[in-house]
């Protein structure tokens, strides 16, 4: 280790830290790499206690020299989204936010909810956190201003679907409006989506007067209707401030070893979303360090940052940081701590609300209820994070295994799993559970909680230990959890643990068991009505989505292709005579079965 740390060049670049399993601890980035790696190891070296634990758990490192900086953030972000090391501050939320995509690149513009950001000539507008908002907004525009949902190219004329009967749309696909019409509509609702309300306004009166002048008094109706409604909608959104323009407030809050940022989302002065993130084990760490960090995990996601973000606290180093962003969003991104004015009482309003709610998780008393169960179950930490296990099948059939997280005093759902027993035949919940947590653990990465429940009792349990001794995963607690009644089987202990108790700690503990079970259940369900629903065609070898629409569009009904000849059913475009046969064969072969 040493002979290896002397040869580690002061160049740019980013450092993995391992453990004895190669297992990725920290991933960090350094101006300089040989002082930055050098200095953890140094018996000198001021450490808080969560770096020190991770430096006594360390075997091995790497790291990688880069040009500069910037390509230094770069790759520390890139490898941290990889594989989420466990000594890495990270943001316990995995969501890809929505956007409102106008896709103004195409010839008949229309309206998507969209989650990756591409650099496609098409016009994004959010994100919208949480995504309530986005969805009334979407159904206000297409309520009241009928664009296309569709996804056709519209090159050829077509009968106008539903939504045009329904009056959603104002069908392109059929001639019904003229081109410049339709994109005079796009415009409005662009105007709308940047928050320009009065413009837009003033607009449709200007139209709605001249239509009136030509005595089209039924499409001014139309048009005042479409005024009454955005006079409505704009009563309703809340102003952040006029002529604040597009930007994304940062707020913070720490106490003991946790932290809380508070994010609010400003876009043309109008207040779209807010969002809060809590942050643990930050003891030690300086807030310009947490306001860095916490800037980079957020917007490695597909997010376009605004043109400017205001913080409460200074980032470590903002140029490089600024750089960053205005690379990802293709123009310049400025970075400020402002000091007066509103932006001031914005940032003084989010570092408000992040300290009532870091406040408020502190002293619910989750902190006792983890040392609790730590210290009845004897387990080698007080958990942080909890997952939970279960399988469900009836006689073997449609097996579902279900995965589910809680953390920070709530289930996470983005971070749920639930997998289909394909490779165990028969009623076997033992190699069912085995495989269950062999490929969530294989899914989760170093992402794995530190307590798992394993619904069952001491054989689900055993199956369960089997693979993370396979897999040489030592540092996590791992325990069953029986009902009827109710108890708890340690991995080391012999004797379960009752959780008839009442006590906070044991309904915690059969809550996350139950919802493991509920998730399990649902997605067995879903599979059992899947394959009562299931075409017979689906199972045809060459017979895909086109093919069995066009069978079906063709003679109507299942019964009438047994009925039909091979020579019609190869008549049909995309079919020939072998494919026609294959199908007679398997659709008799399943009749006589």
């Amino acid at each position: 280790m040493q002979e290896k740390l002397s040869n580690v060049p002061e160049k740019p670049g980013v450092y993995l830290f391992k453990d004895k399993n190669s297992r990725i601890l920290y991933v960090g980035k350094a101006k300089g790499l040989r002082s930055r790696v050098r200095s953890y190891f140094r018996k000198s070296a001021s450490l808080d206690r969560r770096k020190a634990a991770m430096i006594r758990s360390v075997r091995d490192f790497e790291y990688t020299v880069t040009e500069n900086e910037l390509e230094a953030l770069v790759l520390e972000a890139n490898l941290i989204k990889q594989y989420r090391p466990r000594y890495n501050i990270l943001l316990r939320d995995d969501k890809s936010y929505p956007y409102l995509k106008l896709t103004v690149n195409e010839t008949w513009p229309c309206l998507k909810v969209v989650r990756r950001v591409e650099k496609d000539g098409a016009e994004y507008f959010g994100p919208y956190v949480p995504a309530g908002a986005m969805w009334n907004t979407l159904s206000f525009i297409r309520s009241n201003f009928r664009i296309r949902t569709c996804k056709y190219s519209l090159e050829k004329r077509m009968r106008p679907c539903m939504q045009f009967q329904i009056k959603r749309c104002s069908a392109p696909c059929a001639g019904l409006i003229g081109h410049a019409e339709y994109l005079s509509v796009v415009n409005d609702i662009k105007l709308l989506l940047e928050g320009k309300n009065r413009k837009l306004m003033e607009t449709l009166k200007k139209k709605m007067e001249k239509l009136s002048g030509k005595m089209n008094y039924e499409e001014a109706a139309v048009v005042r209707d479409q005024i009454k409604a955005i006079e409505k909608i704009s009563e309703s959104q809340k102003a952040a401030a006029p002529g604040l323009g597009d930007v994304d407030v940062i707020g913070s809050f720490r106490k003991e070893d946790h932290a809380v940022f508070k994010m609010l989302f400003s876009r043309n002065g109008l207040m779209i979303g807010s969002r809060d993130f809590h942050l643990k084990n930050i003891s030690g760490e300086a807030d310009g360090y947490l306001m860095q960090n916490f800037i980079e995990r957020f917007y490695e996601k597909e997010i376009i940052p605004p043109p400017e973000i205001i913080c409460s606290h200074m980032p470590l180093d903002p140029a490089i940081l600024s750089l960053w962003l205005s690379d990802k969003r293709g123009a310049k991104v400025r970075i400020s701590v402002p000091q007066r004015g509103i932006k001031r009482k914005l940032v003084m309003m989010a570092d408000d609300n992040a300290g009532i709610i870091c406040k408020s998780r502190i002293d619910s008393g989750g902190k006792n209820v983890m040392l609790d169960i730590a210290a009845t179950l004897k387990l080698h930490k007080v958990p942080e994070d909890i997952g939970a296990f279960d399988v469900s099948n009836i006689s073997g059939k449609e097996s579902a295994g279900a995965f589910v997280y809680w953390s920070d005093g709530d289930f996470r759902k983005e971070r749920y799993r639930h997998i289909r027993m394909d490779y165990v035949k028969g009623p076997d919940d033992y190699s069912m559970m085995r495989e269950l947590v062999r490929r969530t653990i294989r899914s989760l990465g170093n992402d794995i909680p530190d307590l798992m429940i394993i619904d069952g009792g001491r054989g689900h349990l055993d199956a369960a230990l089997e693979v993370f001794r396979e897999n040489n995963i030592e540092d996590r607690d791992v325990i069953g959890v029986a009902k009827n009644p109710d108890r708890a089987f340690p991995a080391d202990g012999k004797v379960p643990v009752d959780l008839e108790d009442g006590r906070p700690s044991s309904l915690l503990l059969k809550r996350i068991r139950d919802e493991a079970h509920r998730f399990a259940i649902s997605y067995h369900k879903k599979l059992r009505a899947k394959k009562v629903f299931e075409s017979p065609l689906s199972k045809i070898n060459g017979i895909g989505r086109k093919r069995r629409f066009e069978l079906l569009r063709h003679f109507g009904s299942i019964d009438a292709i047994k009925k039909a000849a091979v020579e019609d059913i190869a008549a049909i475009k995309g079919f020939n005579g072998k494919i026609a046969e294959r199908v007679l064969e398997a659709l008799t072969r399943r009749k006589n079965g």
